[in-house]
């Protein structure tokens, strides 16, 4: 069965999270009454020039009929391995863990299947962005859906074609068959600013056609399992049944797809991501000439530049993505792109977070070749790679950790002949941790590669290295088969 999300899971400290899905049977919560606060005479208000009241009543009445809820039927049981929530990876949480809601899909019992295979209806919304049928919503309202039903504003009723479906986009693409439909205009997210008033329109808990609005709340947001897509962030109200939905400014263009929440609840709780329209549109015209999504890669695991890691390696500022390790034999190593380079642009194109450029290099077509501006050491250096294509295959994810002894915190001991085969490299392995190495995360069984760049290979390297380092140093660490650069403040 389709889901219906509006909700998968957010890393909570990054603001990380993702997920929309399609509402099944889920009870509608309890309305909460909002109290009035009523300024008092000696606070005057703050008047911002242009700053005013938005009246959305035009653009629901101009553009609201282009918008369409989704009904979509399909069979699940218990052990189908295509669920929601197995493709979501809620299953792999603890159900403690605060962000486990955000990945579960919403309907009765979450993550947990019927025992038998039965019939199951969800809901969703979509939009018409061409007069000849051509609708766009999420992925995760139309998967895996054995039908699809449309219907309009004016109660007509039509059974969809689902075009093509990109689950790395949470982007679907389904048809219609009718003439001379209404269809919404789409606009260029690049131009919105943080701050500025927005809209949704869609079929919240089924209530079609229900307008809701806020402001936007934040750019780019990098959710987690969702890399390729720089979310747009809101306070709208948005709920199980919007997912797929337009996301409105101010000036009636269509800038985004309501798609994921962030739910302790299953309901709304201030936090809504919207996939950017441009993003949305080139998977479309994808979807809609080939069936399919084809995106570019180079072959690298990057993190995001904070505070320490910049201190660490010497940077003037957090711009850009660190490379925390390169795949062998992939373009960016025969690029000559290596760990612990911070990749700042793509052919000129500004990388400011690791979101970026898994954004950016997705957009290369395979096959093409990319100047690739990287600082190593302090220094800037451009690279030429040959880009890559993006396949299915799983890329491993990074934990995090670190580790030394002494100023350190760590007691380590060089790879054995076996351990060295079996991890693939060279390194110290974390035996015990305290101090600094423990307030930073590292655990035993961690292997450190390298400190601030140098590798370290014996515990005298490391002591050494350690000595001459300053306040800060930037620990390379193995977890399994996932490297990842760590801060430790030495103190």
């Amino acid at each position: 069965m389709p889901s219906m999300t509006l909700p998968r899971s957010i890393l909570a400290a990054a603001v990380i999270a993702t997920t929309g899905y399609v509402y099944v049977e889920a009870g509608l919560p309890g309305l909460n009454r909002a109290e009035a606060v009523v300024p008092t005479a000696s606070a005057a208000p703050l008047m911002v020039p242009g700053a005013q009241a938005m009246d959305f009543s035009s653009i629901v009445k101009t553009y609201g009929p282009a918008v369409v809820n989704i009904t979509v039927t399909g069979m699940r049981d218990e052990g189908e391995k295509d669920s929601a929530s197995a493709r979501r990876g809620a299953p792999q949480l603890d159900p403690d863990d605060p962000f486990f809601e955000f990945f579960r899909r919403f309907g009765p019992g979450g993550p947990q299947m019927p025992k038998n295979p039965q019939l199951q209806r969800g809901l969703g919304s979509g939009f018409i962005v061409s007069a000849d049928g051509v609708i766009l919503t999420n992925a995760h309202v139309v998967d895996g859906a054995q039908e699809v039903d449309v219907k309009l504003t004016d109660k007509r009723e039509f059974r969809a074609k689902v075009v093509g479906v990109d689950k790395r986009s949470d982007v679907a693409v389904i048809k219609i068959d009718a003439k001379n439909l209404p269809t919404v205009r789409l606009g260029n997210p690049n131009n919105m600013q943080v701050g500025e008033w927005v809209l949704a329109i869609g079929s919240p808990f089924g209530f079609e056609n229900t307008a809701t609005a806020g402001i936007v709340s934040a750019k780019s947001r990098n959710l987690p399992g969702e890399s390729y897509v720089p979310f747009i962030q809101t306070d709208v109200a948005v709920n199980p049944g919007n997912s797929g939905g337009p996301l409105f400014n101010a000036h009636g263009e269509v800038i985004g797809i309501n798609s994921q929440i962030y739910s302790g609840s299953g309901g709304y709780q201030g936090l809504s991501f919207a996939i950017p329209i441009d993003v949305a549109g080139k998977v479309k015209d994808q979807l809609v000439a080939h069936g399919k999504v084809t995106r570019g890669r180079i072959g690298v695991a990057v993190q995001e530049v904070n505070q320490a890691l910049a201190d660490s390696f010497g940077l003037k500022d957090m711009h850009g993505a660190l490379v925390s390790s390169v795949e062998k034999g992939s373009p960016a190593e025969k690029a000559g792109v290596e760990i612990g380079d911070v990749i700042v642009s793509i052919d000129g194109n500004s990388v400011d977070g690791s979101g970026d450029l898994s954004s950016r290099i997705a957009d290369i077509r395979p096959g093409s070749s990319a100047k690739i501006d990287v600082v190593r050491k302090g220094a800037r250096k451009q690279l030429t790679a040959q880009i890559g294509e993006l396949t299915d295959t799983k890329v491993a994810k990074a934990d995090a950790a670190e580790a030394s002894r002494g100023k350190l915190g760590v007691g380590v001991r060089p790879l054995d002949r076996d351990e060295r085969r079996e991890a693939g490299t060279e390194g110290l392995v974390v035996e015990q941790v305290a101090g600094p190495a423990a307030r930073a995360g590292i655990q035993p069984g961690d292997i450190i590669l390298s400190l601030n760049g140098n590798k370290v290979s014996s515990v005298e390297e490391l002591r050494s290295l350690v000595d001459k380092a300053g306040k800060r140093v930037a620990l390379l660490v193995q977890r399994e088969d996932a490297k990842i650069f760590v801060p430790v403040d030495l103190g």
